[in-house]
C-alpha cells in the first residue's frame, strides 16, 4: 500500500510538471495605440456612432484559436487563446479604427451628445477563418443608419488578408481585415450621417 502511495504521488507530480510545462498564450485583436494620438489634434466629426454587439459564427465562438488544418479539418488550439470572448475582441478592435478613422466618438452603452447626431452600426460575421502562415478571412455582413432617418444601408464584405508564420502573424491578419473591414463602414458613414445614400463600398 505505501508502494501504490508512492507511485501514485510520483504520477501525480508528473502530470503537474507536464501541465507546467505547457504556457497558455493571449492574443487580442484590439492594435497597440499608434504614434498617431502624438500628432496635432484634429477636427471631430459632427455625428457620433453606437456600434452594436458583433455576430460571430457558433464555432468560432470559444476562448480558443480555431484554425484550419488542410481542407475540411479544424483544430481548437488549447494552448493559444483570446484575451477576451471573440466577439467581444472584433467589437473592441473594429471600435478603435472607426474612431480613428472617422474621429467620431464611440458612445455604446454611453449617452449621447446633445446636437450631434448619432450612426448605429450592426457588424455579424458569417465567417472567421484561420490558416496560420496562409490567410486570415472575414466575411460581414453590415447596417448602418442614422437614428433619425428609416434609411438603412446594408452591405455584404469579404476580407482576405495574407498571415505570417507563427499564431502572433495570424492574428495580425485578423487585426489588419478587421482594419479594412473598419475602413470601408468609415467610408460611407459621413453620407448616411447626412442623410445621404451612398452605394456600398466594394469588396
Amino acid at each position: 500500500m505505501i508502494r501504490m502511495r508512492h507511485v501514485t504521488a510520483a504520477l501525480g507530480a508528473i502530470a503537474l510538471a507536464a501541465c507546467a510545462s505547457a504556457p497558455v498564450n493571449y492574443y487580442t485583436l484590439i492594435p497597440a495605440p499608434s504614434g498617431e494620438q502624438a500628432q496635432s489634434p484634429v477636427t471631430p466629426a459632427d455625428y457620433q456612432f453606437e456600434l452594436m454587439p458583433i455576430g460571430i459564427p457558433a464555432q468560432d465562438d470559444v476562448p480558443q484559436l480555431v484554425v484550419r488544418q488542410g481542407g475540411q479539418a479544424v483544430a481548437l488550439l488549447n494552448g493559444e487563446r483570446w484575451v477576451a470572448p471573440l466577439a467581444d475582441e472584433v467589437r473592441g478592435a473594429l471600435a478603435v479604427e472607426l474612431v480613428r478613422r472617422t474621429q467620431a466618438q464611440d458612445i455604446s452603452g454611453t449617452t449621447p451628445t446633445q446636437g450631434k447626431r448619432v450612426l448605429r452600426i450592426k457588424v455579424d460575421l458569417r465567417r472567421f477563418d484561420s490558416s496560420p502562415g496562409n490567410y486570415a478571412l472575414i466575411e460581414a455582413t453590415w447596417t448602418i443608419r442614422e437614428l433619425g432617418s428609416q434609411a438603412v444601408l446594408t452591405c455584404s464584405s469579404r476580407i482576405n488578408e495574407s498571415a505570417g508564420q507563427g499564431y502572433a502573424g495570424l492574428v495580425a491578419g485578423h487585426q489588419q481585415a478587421l482594419a479594412t473591414l473598419a475602413g470601408q463602414i468609415a467610408s460611407v458613414a459621413p453620407a448616411m450621417a447626412d442623410g445621404r445614400m451612398p452605394a456600398c463600398p466594394a469588396g
